[in-house]
């Protein structure tokens, strides 16, 4: 069964989050540095298959886009260009990274661990994920 698997863009790392193969849950893949996401995602799609990107849209409270939106814009061009078969769907990534951090905090991990970015990055790429699947038709 294929996966979908999120995409939450920043200049440096990249969070990333991936449905079960049923694509009922949504977790916590990975971060990964910016200049190496591309041969990740090729060796994960060799294993398993991708149905679907889902890349978080950054976009300022007032809904107009971010100053990272051109980076990301650039992302979802080359994602488009590598993996032909596989539709790129946007979701708005608005509050994720406060989103994200509470849910750390709330989780009862201790201070330390929750400062690490690596997790807010994939915890930020799981709020994406559970934000476009429930916004999916069942």
């Amino acid at each position: 069964m294929s996966r979908i698997l999120a995409i939450d863009y920043g200049t440096k790392r990249i969070g990333l989050a991936v449905t079960d193969p049923s694509r009922i849950i949504a977790t916590a893949l990975d971060t990964v540095l910016v200049h190496e996401i591309v041969p990740y995602l090729k060796a994960y799609h060799e294993k398993e298959v991708i149905e679907r990107f889902v890349v978080g849209e950054p976009k300022n409270s007032d809904n107009t886009p971010s100053s990272i939106t051109p980076e990301v814009e650039k992302f979802v061009a080359m994602l488009r260009k590598i993996f032909p078969a596989v539709p790129v769907d946007r979701v708005d990534e608005r509050f994720t990274s406060k989103m994200a951090t509470r849910a750390l905090l709330d989780s009862g991990l201790k201070k330390k661990d929750r400062q690490r970015k690596e997790l807010v990055d994939q915890t930020s790429a799981v709020i994406i994920l559970q934000s476009w699947m429930a916004i999916q038709p069942h």
